[in-house]
């Protein structure tokens, strides 16, 4: 049966970040992810996870100049001192929040001419990422990402993405599917699951083509989720989509699977 996993960059923004912690555990959360938590010392957050008996079953690596507009600097040349440290300070957080997954980003593309490049780049801070997590029991995520969200992006597909795993090699880097990005891009979701799931290291749900709550649109999430426990898959669901309207009103689609899970 699903696990899900609320999304506090894009869930519950009617609270300030810390808050949002409590207020997923009301609405019946066990589990939580976000973008990034690094505007916290991690003690603080590990004492907001704590007081409302959450699992932090996610991040993301330090990305670059965010507000920027940078989308990760895996791929980026010039930036390896700062990949490598960014790498430590996302470990330091996972070891005192308790997440064994972190996604690092890839980065965008400078131009066409620079993708291979940049892909080889890619490559080799991966091989550095998934080596430095595995000292601590931590696999390593990538995740393709739709190029209508983010134009220029480095990764965009999943056979992309598991053949860059097969590349590095190492049993801790394993992709993150994010049904959305997928169904934009690509499509013929069921396939890519069944053909994927033992590289899948994280999987994530949201309405399409708006991200609103998964409960109406072109994809049939409640096929797709017995689909996933039928393939064996146990880890978290992440719910990474924008509320229509306030977040716990929203949320009538997940209530029976909460119900079912007593």
């Amino acid at each position: 049966m699903p696990r899900f996993a609320a999304n506090l960059t894009m869930m519950y923004n009617e609270h300030a970040f810390l808050d949002r912690f409590a207020a997923a555990a009301r609405d019946g959360f066990e589990a939580v992810e976000y973008l990034f938590p690094y505007e916290h010392p991690a003690a603080e957050i590990k004492a907001r996870l704590d007081g409302a008996s959450l699992t932090q079953a996610l991040f993301n690596a330090p990305p670059g100049n965010w507000s920027a507009g940078e989308r990760g600097i895996a791929s980026l040349p010039g930036r390896e001192d700062e990949f490598r440290r960014s790498i430590d300070t996302a470990l330091d957080y996972a070891c005192v929040l308790g997440n064994r997954k972190i996604h690092v980003m890839a980065g965008l593309v400078a131009s066409e001419a620079s993708r291979a490049a940049q892909r080889e780049l890619y490559v080799k801070h991966l091989e550095y990422a998934a080596r430095a997590a595995a000292d601590n029991g931590i696999d390593v995520l990538i995740e393709p990402i739709n190029t209508r969200d983010m134009p220029g992006y480095l990764l965009n597909r999943q056979d992309d993405a598991h053949a860059i795993c097969a590349q590095v090699g190492a049993p801790n880097l394993r992709v993150q599917f994010d049904c959305y990005h997928c169904q934009i891009v690509e499509g013929d979701l069921a396939v890519k699951l069944r053909r994927d799931i033992g590289r899948i290291g994280h999987i994530q749900i949201a309405g399409v083509p708006e991200r609103h709550e998964p409960d109406s649109g072109e994809l049939n999430y409640p096929w797709l989720l017995a689909l996933i426990d039928e393939l064996g898959y146990d880890g978290w669901i992440g719910c990474e989509y924008r509320p229509r309207a306030g977040t716990s009103a929203g949320l009538g689609w997940i209530r029976p699977w909460f119900a079912a899970r007593g």
